[in-house]
């Protein structure tokens, strides 16, 4: 019997026994709703230095290149954990893989708020990238166990509203938190809610709906090489993680540390208006994600052209950002940043489409995994180089274009490949 294509890949047919699909249902969105409660609270984990990077200067007596060490090493972590990651969540399964991410959260976040110096922060920030990293492809993966994969595009959409509502949730709320109830209380909140997650995580979320034994969650054990080999062989991931470095890397790099800096230093907003823009951008464009999603589950072909569409819109939003004589004017500048916060939305939705194509659904871990390793060491790098370039540079609003050159580089060049894999392939 041949296996219906549903990638959109007229070259993606296989024969053999079509596997039987899951139904979805109302116990499949208990359990994708449960699970993104976690990634929810990962993106308030992971962003919540944004809000903070100013008070961090202040309380951890650091200078701009040593405070992005700070998210430079939970993202480093998070990178250098997609593989082992990925291939922890196709063995050990997505329920127990969430509670030992959250459990390290927890941990994290607990050390953070309690830091007497930098030395203990950095510990901190590394407890919160290790548990980051075993999120989100759990919960993407409990997506592809759970759903039909039609649906698959819309439940990743919906898990990047969630997130994009985490990131909304460390802007001007965690703002407002630590302005009225002081650094170690907020930080200790948030704490107590992933240790609370964690344990519904284990009350509610199993590896697979009930009666599916013969859909086994756990992959069948190959080597580590072959693992990444099987993965980079498919098109589909190689599209997906030039996508994801392009899209989700400029936004996300502008909420885990620069975006709140430049709003007030490079376009002159006051402390509570960038904190409430910042938070605007990040919820503004979150509805588009369902819609697109949908979209691409009925019409597969939509994600090559929504893809090269941000792609290039974010690569002509940075150029005005870094060429702009004199620095971009606050319109361009919120501008550009409205485009990025849109990319970064609709990243999951498209990215993570694309690395399912031509992988079987009990090995979709290390493709995920190299999608997301992608856009972060992109926002790592990129994060890192623009530190350093405000160190050197005396403090002025074109100081940031020199700062966010390196990224305006990395989203020209992963832009340049997405259009040259498309090109070069057979339509996906």
């Amino acid at each position: 019997m041949t296996q219906t294509n549903t990638s959109g890949d007229p070259t993606a047919t296989r024969t053999g026994p079509v596997p039987a699909e899951p139904a979805g249902g109302a116990r499949a969105w208990l359990v994708w709703g449960v699970a993104v409660g976690g990634y929810f609270l990962a993106m308030l984990h992971r962003n919540g230095l944004g809000v903070a990077a100013l008070e961090a200067q202040e309380r951890f007596d650091v200078g701009p290149a040593l405070l992005s060490l700070l998210p430079m090493l939970q993202l480093l972590v998070y990178v250098l954990l997609q593989v082992p990651a990925g291939l922890l969540a196709d063995r050990l399964g997505p329920r127990h893989t969430l509670v030992i991410g959250m459990g390290a959260m927890t941990a994290g976040a607990c050390l953070f708020a309690l830091a007497p110096g930098v030395e203990a922060a950095v510990a901190g920030r590394f407890l919160i990238g290790l548990g980051d990293a075993l999120v989100f492809l759990n919960v993407i993966r409990l997506a592809a166990l759970w759903f039909p994969r039609a649906r698959y595009a819309l439940v990743s959409g919906l898990t990047g509203v969630v997130g994009g509502t985490g990131q909304v949730a460390s802007a001007a709320p965690l703002a407002w938190a630590l302005e009225g109830v002081g650094w170690v209380v907020a930080f200790l909140a948030t704490a107590g809610l992933t240790a609370l997650m964690a344990l519904l995580v284990l009350l509610v979320v199993r590896d697979r709906p009930a009666g599916a034994a013969g859909r086994s969650t756990v992959a069948e054990p190959i080597p580590v090489w072959e693992a990444l080999g099987e993965a980079l062989r498919a098109r589909g991931p190689r599209i997906g993680m030039a996508h994801h470095a392009a899209v989700m890397a400029p936004f996300t790099m502008m909420m885990v540390l620069w975006g709140y800096p430049f709003l007030v230093g490079g376009l002159g907003l006051p402390e509570g208006t960038a904190a409430l823009t910042l938070t605007g951008l990040a919820a503004g464009g979150l509805w588009v994600a369902p819609f697109a999603g949908a979209v691409i589950g009925r019409w597969p072909n939509a994600r090559v052209w929504l893809g090269l569409t941000l792609g290039t819109s974010l690569s002509t939003g940075l150029l005005l950002l870094v060429l702009w004589p004199g620095g971009a004017p606050l319109g361009v500048g919120i501008a550009a940043l409205a485009v990025m916060a849109l990319g970064q939305t609709l990243a999951p939705t498209v990215s993570f489409d694309f690395a399912r194509d031509g992988i079987p659904a009990s090995r979709t871990g290390v493709a995920s995994g190299l999608v997301n390793m992608a856009g972060f060491s992109t926002s790592v790098l990129c994060t890192v180089l623009a530190g350093a370039v405000l160190q050197v540079l005396p403090e002025s609003p074109t100081s940031f274009q020199w700062a966010f050159a390196p990224i305006c580089l990395t989203t020209l060049g992963a832009t340049a490949v997405l259009w040259r894999l498309v090109l070069r392939s057979p339509r996906v």
